[in-house]
């Protein structure tokens, strides 16, 4: 049972079953603790897995090489490569020697963090300990150096194999390097290994072949991918549907689909008979040279050259119709898929239905969206918000909200994504009453109101010049989720409307921290009433700043002097005198 567990996530039934053997006095070593161990370690559990340490202890288990290991892996695995170091040297102390598993682990740990240097410095070490690296080690280093494309370092790690471990190259190795090198998109440097290798009468099948052809193809490369898949032919190593696959591929990737036919035709010559892959593969193609009508064609006769679509198959030419804008036989193609038993993602049922309401048809994207539904297809809150988005920007309120009231029905509960579009859409058509409603019912839900639906409703109500209302929803809103530049939000968007008086009636309100935004929002409220002539206002606005220990902009103060004098008001001159006063005028100078 406990084997069983390690190789899975589920820590808590694992300890249970060690607890129970503990109980029962059943016998138990180090393996059983290192199962335990493995199961805490593949849940993220690291703190738990060294911990399984102490309780061995406790129970009168000494630590053995294999308990150590997992210890050791646990920490790599983690991404704790410098305690795993530490670790392997508390383990000399105690009398356990790490062996070239240890060593292996603690390689591949430096190689995922790029510390390359020092995992060669540990191979040196193990041969200086009489611990003897095997293939292992030296493969895990070689990895590394063939991602980086360090082929010359990866020569010399081979010289060393056979110089000091007394390891020779065979033909896992080369198989290793041709398909890491490959892999990572080195396909020169792949090929060279490969021809190599035959040079040593190593045999290289289609696999090790098929990696070269499909890292030439990824890069474009199609004439040398050709070329090896004829250097195949010729050596009587014939291509499997893989290689062709990966060569159709890859004259789709760069718009040859006459290449790509021709080469269909060829696999049928050579005996090998294209698969879904390689039609998919085609497909794509077609839709990316913008002829997904063509691939609408070939998906639909695909019954009398016998093979059978998959649903990426489907999917391919309904996202070709999508890019072209063909909306409607982009529905089409998914209907059919439908009807095949296919059932298209919740993503790209929204990416349908977004282009739908982007063109303002909300309706009919209504429509497909519960076509999807009753055919059993998944559909969420996100959908719905974006059918209720495209009936709102039309001004089709109507619609929205019963369309909200279906989310309800459906126990599809609405997020507040969803409340903001649908507040948005009745502040815009001054329905500051339903929208009022609706915030409160969201609240009521438990639906915490984000930044954006705080900027919503300020905007709105600010609009129309309804304070008092969007005040006392904003106390509602305060209750749910704190935000602190609330108010400097609606003095500021009271001052970009024109509303100074409404704004400069809401000034206590953010004076209460005196912090530097209240400093911006203050500055604001000063320029606007300045903008229209009212400096009297601004040096209010400023008194009230000093009172709160917010020293003003000293630049703005000097144009709101400066307008008091030319006004001849009792106050010019006034602030000046409050920098002196603080000593702070020297200063700005």
């Amino acid at each position: 049972m406990l084997s069983l567990l390690s190789r899975t996530r589920l820590h808590d039934p694992a300890r249970r079953v060690m607890r129970l053997m503990i109980r029962r006095r059943m016998r138990r070593g180090t393996q059983q603790f290192a199962h335990l161990m493995l199961s805490y370690s593949r849940a993220g559990k690291l703190r738990s897995a060294m911990r399984v340490l102490q309780l061995m202890q406790k129970d009168g288990c000494a630590p053995d090489i294999l308990i150590c290991n997992v210890a050791v892996n646990a920490l790599v695995f983690a991404g704790r490569i410098d305690k795993a170091l530490e670790f392997s040297d508390r383990m000399r102390r105690v009398g356990v020697e790490p062996d070239v598993v240890t060593y292996n682990c603690l390689i591949k740990g430096l190689c995922s963090v790029r510390r390359v240097v020092e995992a060669l410095e540990m191979i040196d070490v193990m041969l200086q300990n009489g611990c003897p690296p095997d293939k292992i080690t030296y493969y895990t280093v070689m990895g590394f150096l063939c991602k980086e494309k360090r082929v010359a370092e990866v020569r010399g790690l081979l010289g060393r194999m056979m110089n000091d471990a007394g390891l020779f190259p065979d033909q896992v190795t080369y198989n290793m390097l041709i398909h890491v090198l490959a892999k990572h998109g080195h396909a020169d440097e792949a090929l060279e290994f490969l021809r190599e290798s035959e040079g040593k009468r190593f045999r290289v099948d289609e696999v090790g072949y098929s990696a070269v052809v499909h890292s030439f193809c990824l890069n474009g490369r199609m004439a040398e991918a050709k070329g090896v898949v004829g250097e195949m032919i010729s050596k009587e190593c014939h291509p499997d549907v893989v290689t062709y696959s990966a060569v159709v591929d890859g004259f789709c990737r760069i718009g040859e689909i006459d290449q790509a036919r021709k080469m269909m035709k060829h696999m049928y010559k050579n005996g090998c008979k294209p698969n879904i892959v390689t039609h998919t593969a085609l497909l794509n193609g077609l839709c990316k040279a913008g002829k997904t009508s063509e691939a609408w064609e070939l998906l639909n006769n695909s019954g009398e050259e016998w093979w059978t679509p998959s649903d990426i198959t489907y999917s391919v030419v309904m996202h070709g119709f999508r890019r072209e804008g063909k909306l409607k036989e982009s529905c089409d193609v998914v209907a059919q898929m439908l009807q095949k038993g296919f059932f298209p993602t919740t993503v790209e049922i929204n990416l349908l239905i977004h282009a739908l309401c982007k063109e303002g048809k909300p309706a009919e994207a209504k429509d497909f969206m519960e076509q999807c539904q009753s055919k059993g297809c998944t559909i969420n809150v996100i959908n719905f918000t974006t059918v209720i988005h495209g009936f709102s920007r039309q001004g089709d309120l109507e619609s929205a909200l019963s369309l909200l009231d279906d989310l309800y029905l459906s126990n599809r509960h609405p997020d507040v994504v969803t409340y903001t579009v649908v507040v948005n859409a009745l502040g815009k058509k001054g329905r500051l009453k339903e929208a009022t409603e609706l915030v409160k019912k969201m609240l009521n839900r438990g639906i915490v109101p984000t930044l954006v639906t705080y900027r919503t409703v300020i905007h709105r109500y600010c609009e129309k010049g309804t304070v008092e209302e969007l005040l006392d929803l904003l106390d509602k809103m305060l209750a749910r989720q704190e935000l602190k530049s609330v108010y400097n939000q609606v003095i500021e968007k009271l001052c970009a409307l024109g509303k100074i008086n409404e704004a400069y009636s809401l000034l206590s309100k953010v004076l209460r921290t005196a912090s530097q935004r209240d400093a911006q929002t203050c500055h604001i409220l000063m320029e606007s009433f300045l903008n229209r002539g009212l400096a009297v206002q601004s040096y209010n606005v400023a008194c009230q700043m000093f009172q709160r220990n917010l020293i003003p902009d000293i630049k703005l103060c000097r144009k709101v002097d400066n307008q008091l004098t030319l006004e001849k008001q009792p106050a010019a001159g006034k602030l000046i005198v409050k920098f002196v006063e603080r000593g702070l005028l020297k200063q700005e100078k």
